[in-house]
Formats: structure tokens, C-alpha cells, sequence
């Protein structure tokens, strides 16, 4: 009753502004803003009949970025029998626009079903007609992604000018189509429309791509012909084109050009060195516009985060500044925070934010989800669904990388479903992240059936089943598929590579891996640091130590990773001190050894036995680097010391471990009471092991020997009985030979390019 009345009283309010002759629409706007609450507009609209007032709704609806109020007011405008007018549908359309920076409004279905409803209202009254109309509804469509709506009302224009070109390439542009953008301009230019300086804006960000740079380079000749890329806007826009395409030369000359620097032509240059890696002169750059007195914006912020800024002075500066309240600036701080593993503090920022976005959600799903911890990822997910936001390829992505324990296999079966329901799952970086999680949960058979429904099988995944392959053991599966990769026509890049010769690495495939690395020399693959690595990995494991160095010796700067495999490599081949010297050039070289160094040096000095420099390294690795040893590291320690004869020693060196030993440990103990025949220890070590629940067949086979050793059959027998009861045979281990000859391998890879080359040394490396 009292909101009949209320109405009541505002169309009487309403009418008096109506009737007075200084009433405007802005005051007519400000009714609707301040006194009427939004539910109201139900019962006071069919009552006004007058195109003035819903002039001033739509207004008022612009300014409060209110689509769907704008919407509802249109359609009591026309039960109210009132003829739209083109100003009508001018207003209208700007409501829609003003509302499209929300990624809810873009996203939501409804909106381009009553986009199609208003184009439809459009074409009846006969307004389709103003260029103007047209141009505007047809940047909207550009606005929401409805690329196809936006070419077929383009087609279907009788007049076009300029502006009408110039929101068909930007729609073209914003939405990836960068190629069709680059057609619409030569198409425009061939109907004599002259471009003006929003033309290369809106062009200039479809070429920065380093595979289309050259046609970015020709828009930038034409600019300069034209003199359009005098206007700032211009170089703003080739300036970032540049940085995108690593061309940081190009850039630079732009940005000392720009005569009148604005906040956008400080950002791009902040961003463009961010993006590069180059966070010290983004910082430069920051600080000297700051000396230039130009304000900084909510733009400036998150290209100094993008550019790795020190984060903690980031962010008090942003509250210093007053930009704590930006939605926009928490966001980017949430995801910096969890993308550097500062999980906590990226929560209690979400926590504060008033306002939750599926962007922010992304990042904290993806932070949970690299520290492994499923229950919180599966929990956000929820969150997000009960805050009705719709995940995205890059949510569902975020969320499958974090799958890699087979215990949360029914967690990661609910999320396959909800992909199927949504359609998520039709996108290649989806189904990407499904193969990679079956992977890990072992389920090569699902990861096949994924494969196989693809539709346009993309480079990626095939490298995701291909490494698939190699993760669960099926190597030759892997080397088939490579051989169908190429039969497609794809061209196998360092990620492939790598898998396959992981792959070789596993089974002892050296020809394969000759062949790949023969590969690589011929088509002058970039040697990126894991594909060296591998490289080298792949030679040691195949008994080619001086191939190994080869291509050690090659690589101008190893990585750690690098240093790591060589210094393991020369201690599984039985070369201790090569491995120590390895260390110590590595050290001369101005890297920090890490757990996995010390694990080689360790495993070294324990094959060598050398105990003094065990010890010495040992003890290096907690006070001069300050790294706890793992049980990796003590294992390696006690099986140093007990194979050595220091059985007591080693034992008073496991009781004072800061770890539980496992049953490596114990394991490494067993093995050196067999090899100095250490009965009543050895028997107390194994009683230790089946109490750890470790039934392993070799355990069996240890105390066997041991009592045989000693002469005691009774208990041999014993024991032997004992492993056929668990069920051990005591014969786990392999043995691989490599029989393939030179004309299968021919056909298995059916690769002219990958044919054996023995003089392939003698190819000039990358390097």
C-alpha cells in the first residue's frame, strides 16, 4: 500500500516538473536516481507517456551503468504505445555500452538475446537507416564478442563511413580476429575511405604478434606517409606493438618521439619493459614519470605488477596513494600474490575485497592448486558457483593443473562433468588440462579417448599425449604418435623434443635419441634450457658420457638444471671426482648449488667412497647454504658411511637425525650389515623394515645372503619361505637391449629429416 502511494506521489512530482518550463531531463534523471527506489519504475512508467521522460531514464540508467533497468524501460516505453524515436534508440544503445566494461554484463546470454530484440525494434521503426544507429549497435556487438552479428550488420549497412569501418576493425581487433582486421583495412582503403588516427588504433593492437610484425611494420610505414602516427594515441599504440613483439629498440625511439606524454604513453612503456622481463627499467620509467609530475592511474599500477614490482612496497603504495579501493588494483595485487606463492596474503586481500570477480577467484584456485592443496581449490570453485560467475577455459584449466594426487581422482571426474555440461570442454586448452590430469592419475586409456574426439588437433596436444605417453611408461605409444604428428604436418618444437628424449632416457633408446638430437642441429631448433638439459640427461642414461659432455661443453650458459644432470651423470658412470670438479666450476660460475646438487655430489662421493668429503659436503649444505637435509641426503650419508665400514657410526648418525628415518634408510643399513656380514644388526635392521609394513622382495633376498653367508641354511630356508608366502619372487629387476635396426627405425618414424647422420658432431650447434 505504502509503495502504491509513494508512486503516486512521484508521477504527481513528476508532472509538476513536467509542466514547469525550467524542468530538464537531468532533473527528471535525478527523481529517478534519488527518490525512487528501482522496483518502483514497474508502476510509474506505463503512467507517463511521454518520450521525454524515458529520455531521462535512459540517461539516468547511462550514468548508473544499468543495462538491465535500461531494458526494462524500453519495454514499458513501448506498452506504453509511445514511438521510439532515433535519440530512443541512440540513448538506449549508450546504456548497453556504458555497462559493457562488466565482464558479467559481456558474459551474460541475455544480454545478446535483448541486443537481438533492440536491433530487431531497430530495423521495424525504419531507424537501421542512420549510419550513426548502425555504427553504434554494431561496436556494441563488437563490445559482447558477437563478431559474426557485428560482419552481417556491417554487409547489410547501404552507407558507410569512416566510423562504420573503423568499429568492424576494432571489433575485429578486440576480439583476436586480427587477421580479418588487417583485410577490413585493405579492404578500406581499396573503397577510397580515408583511415584517420582511430583506424591504427584500433589496427595497430591486431599486429602484435612477431608473426604478423611485418604488417605492422608496413601500417607504421603508412602511418608515417599519412602523418596519422604524429597523433599520441598512435605511438601509444605502435609503441605497445613493439614491446609485444620484443623489438624494445623500436619502442624506445616511439616513446622519446611522443612530444606530449600523457599517463597512457608512461603506462605502455612501464608495460613494455615489464613484459619483456626487464623490471629494473620498468621501475626507471615509473620513477621518472613521477618526477614528470604526470598522475598516476589504476593503469600505472597494474603495469608496475605486471612488471614484477617489489610487491609489499607495491602495495603500500597503492594504499598510500588511495587505491585501495580499486577493484581493478586488488584484483592484479591477488593474482601477483598468489603467482608468487604468497598464497596467504592473496587471501586476506580476496576476503577484503567488496566485490568478488571470477579473475581474482582464478588466481586463488590457481594458488591453492600449485601448493596442492585440492580441498580449498575444490571450495573456491564452489564459491564461484554459488556467486553464479561462470568459469572460464582459464578456471577450469587452473583447477585440472592442481589434480596430481590420485586420491582426488572423484573430485577431478566432477570437474570433467561440469565441463561436458557447460561446453567447456569443446576448448583445446580444456581438454589440454583433462589430458594432463588423467596423466597423473595413470588413465592412459581416457587420455587416448580424449585425443582421439579432439577435432583440430593443435601442436599442444599432441606434446600433452605425447608426454602422457612417457609419464605412464608407454614409450613406444609416444614415439608412434610423434610419427603421426608429423604425418599431419605438424613440426615438433623444444617441448616435444624434450618429452620424447625423457622417453629415451627411460628405455635406453639411444638411436631415437641421436635421431632427435640430430634433429634439433638440422633445423636449428632454440635450445632452450630444458631441451639441453634433456639432451644431456638423455646421453648419461644411455651409457654416452662423452656425448654428454659434448653437449655440455656446447651450451654456452647452463642452467643449474644442467649442472645438476652432469654432476649426476658423472657419478652414476663411476667418475666421483669429475663429478666434485663439476661441482666446483659450477660454483666458479656463479650458481647456488640446490638440494638436487647436493643430491649428485652425495651420490658421488657415496659410489667413490669418499667419506671425508661426504662428510665436508654435508655439512656445507646446512651451514654455508643453509639448506636442512632431506632423507634423500641422509640416506645417501648413512649409505656412505655403512658401506665404508662405519656401521656404528652410521647407526649413532641415523639416532640423531632430525627426520623419522624411512626405509631407505634403514634399507641402506641392511645393505652394508650383508656386505660385512653384521648378523645380529642386520637382524634387528630387518625386523625394523617389516615393522615399517615394507615387504619388498628385496629385503628377503638381503637376509637370505646374509644368513647364507654365515652358513645358516635352516634360516635361509626360513626367510625364503617367508618371500614365497608374500608372494615375492625376489626377481624385480630388468634388463633392456636395444635391437632395433637402422631400416625399422626408418620405418617406425617415416622422418627423411631424421635420418642417422654419424658425423652429426660435426653439424654447427645454435650455439
Amino acid at each position: 500500500m505504502f509503495l502504491i502511494f509513494f508512486s503516486f506521489q512521484f508521477v504527481v512530482q513528476i508532472e509538476h516538473h513536467l509542466s514547469n518550463s525550467m524542468s530538464s531531463a537531468y532533473t527528471i534523471g535525478h527523481y529517478v536516481r534519488t527518490t525512487l527506489p528501482r522496483i518502483g519504475l514497474e508502476f510509474i512508467l506505463p503512467s507517463i507517456p511521454n518520450i521525454s521522460v524515458f529520455h531521462s531514464l535512459f540517461k539516468s540508467c547511462s550514468e548508473t551503468k544499468d543495462s538491465r533497468w535500461a531494458f526494462i524501460t524500453f519495454r514499458r516505453l513501448l506498452e506504453s504505445n509511445v514511438k521510439p524515436s532515433d535519440l530512443t534508440f541512440s540513448l538506449l544503445i549508450k546504456a548497453y555500452v556504458a555497462d559493457a566494461s562488466s565482464s558479467t554484463v559481456i558474459d551474460s546470454p541475455n544480454t545478446k538475446i535483448e541486443a537481438n530484440q533492440i536491433q530487431t525494434h531497430l530495423r521495424k521503426s525504419g531507424f537501421n537507416q542512420y549510419v550513426y544507429l548502425t555504427t553504434a549497435f554494431l561496436d556494441f556487438y563488437g563490445k559482447l564478442g558477437c563478431i559474426y552479428y557485428a560482419q552481417h550488420l556491417f554487409e547489410e549497412m547501404p552507407r558507410r563511413d569512416v566510423v562504420s569501418w573503423n568499429a568492424l576493425i576494432c571489433g575485429y581487433s578486440r576480439n583476436g580476429y586480427d587477421y580479418d582486421a588487417l583485410e577490413v583495412f585493405v579492404q578500406m582503403l581499396r573503397e577510397g575511405f580515408p583511415p584517420c588516427q582511430r583506424t591504427l588504433v584500433g589496427l595497430v593492437p591486431s599486429c602484435g604478434r612477431p608473426d604478423i610484425i611485418f604488417q605492422g611494420k608496413a601500417i607504421h610505414g603508412f602511418g608515417i606517409k599519412s602523418g596519422l602516427d604524429l597523433d599520441c594515441r598512435v605511438k601509444n599504440a605502435l609503441t605497445s606493438m613493439y614491446a609485444k613483439c620484443a623489438d624494445l629498440q623500436a619502442a624506445e625511439v616511439l616513446f622519446e618521439e611522443i612530444f606530449e606524454k600523457t599517463e597512457v604513453s608512461w603506462n605502455t612503456m612501464i608495460g613494455a619493459y615489464g613484459q619483456n622481463g626487464l623490471f629494473d627499467e620498468a621501475m626507471l620509467v615509473f620513477k621518472q614519470m613521477q618526477k614528470e609530475r604526470v598522475e598516476v592511474n589504476y593503469v600505472t599500477i597494474i603495469s608496475l605488477l605486471s612488471a614484477n614490482a617489489h610487491l609489499d612496497s607495491t602495495h603500500c603504495y597503492v594504499i598510500k596513494t588511495g587505491f585501495a579501493t580499486d577493484a581493478s588494483v586488488i584484483t592484479s595485487l591477488v593474482c601477483s600474490y598468489a603467482g608468487c606463492g604468497n598464497i596467504e596474503s592473496a587471501g586476506l586481500l580476496y576476503n577484503l575485497m567488496p566485490q568478488r570477480n571470477l579473475v581474482s577467484l582464478t588466481a586463488m584456485i590457481s594458488g591453492y592448486a600449485e601448493k596442492g592443496n585440492m580441498g580449498l581449490v575444490v571450495e573456491c570453485f564452489t564459491q564461484m558457483l554459488q556467486l553464479k560467475m561462470k568459469p572460464d577455459a582459464v578456471a577450469m584449466v587452473s583447477i585440472l593443473h592442481g589434480f596430481t594426487d590420485p586420491t582426488f581422482i572423484g573430485s577431478g571426474l566432477g570437474i570433467h562433468a561440469y565441463g561436458l555440461k557447460t561446453g567447456l570442454c569443446a576448448d583445446c586448452l580444456v581438454v589440454n588440462g583433462l589430458i594432463s590430469m588423467y596423466s597423473k592419475f595413470g588413465d592412459i586409456e581416457t587420455v587416448f579417448s580424449l585425443f582421439s574426439e579432439m577435432g583440430e588437433k593443435q601442436l599442444i596436444s599432441w606434446n600433452s599425449v605425447i608426454s602422457a605417453c612417457i609419464q605412464v611408461g608407454r614409450t613406444s605409444d609416444a614415439m608412434e604418435l610423434f610419427c603421426q604428428m608429423r604425418m599431419y604436418g605438424h613440426s615438433p618444437d623444444a617441448i616435444t623434443i624434450a618429452s620424447l628424449l625423457a622417453g629415451c632416457s627411460e628405455v635406453g633408446f639411444l638411436q631415437f635419441g641421436e635421431r632427435l638430437h640430430n634433429y634439433v642441429l638440422r633445423n636449428n631448433l632454440d635450445m632452450e634450457d630444458f631441451l639441453e638439459t634433456a639432451l644431456v640427461d638423455m646421453y648419461i642414461k644411455c651409457g654416452r658420457l662423452e656425448s654428454a659432455e659434448r653437449v655440455f661443453k656446447s651450451i654456452k650458459e647452463p642452467c643449474l638444471a644442467t649442472w645438476n644432470t652432469m654432476i649426476s651423470g658423472y657419478g652414476l658412470s663411476g667418475h666421483e671426482h669429475r663429478a666434485l670438479s663439476c661441482y666446483s666450476e659450477m660454483q666458479e660460475q656463479g650458481l647456488k648449488p640446490d638440494r638436487i646438487t647436493f643430491l649428485g655430489v652425495l651420490s658421488a662421493c657415496t659410489h667413490g667412497g669418499l667419506v671425508w668429503e661426504g662428510k665436508r659436503y654435508f655439512r656445507s649444505m646446512r651451514e654455508d647454504f643453509g639448506m636442512i637435509p632431506g632423507l634423500q641426503h641422509n640416506a645417501c650419508m648413512v649409505d656412505l658411511l655403512s658401506r665404508a665400514g662405519f656401521l656404528e657410526e652410521a647407526v649413532i648418525f641415523v639416532k640423531n637425525m632430525e627426520v623419522e628415518p624411512d626405509s631407505a634408510i634403514w634399507g641402506a643399513l641392511l645393505t652394508s650389515c650383508c656386505i660385512h656380514q653384521e648378523l645380529k644388526l642386520g637382524e634387528c635392521l630387518a625386523k625394523r623394515l617389516l615393522l615399517l609394513d615394507y615387504y619388498s622382495g628385496g629385503l628377503y633376498v638381503l637376509m637370505s645372503n646374509l644368513y647364507a653367508s654365515k652358513g645358516r641354511w635352516d634360516d635361509v630356508a626360513r626367510v625364503r619361505k617367508m618371500m614365497k608366502d608374500t608372494g615375492g619372487d625376489g626377481s624385480s629387476g630388468i634388463s633392456l637391449i636395444e635391437v632395433s635396426s637402422l631400416e625399422k627405425m626408418n620405418n617406425s618414424l617415416c622422418l627423411s629429416d631424421l635420418s642417422l647422420n654419424t658425423n652429426y658432431w660435426q653439424l654447427s650447434s645454435p650455439h
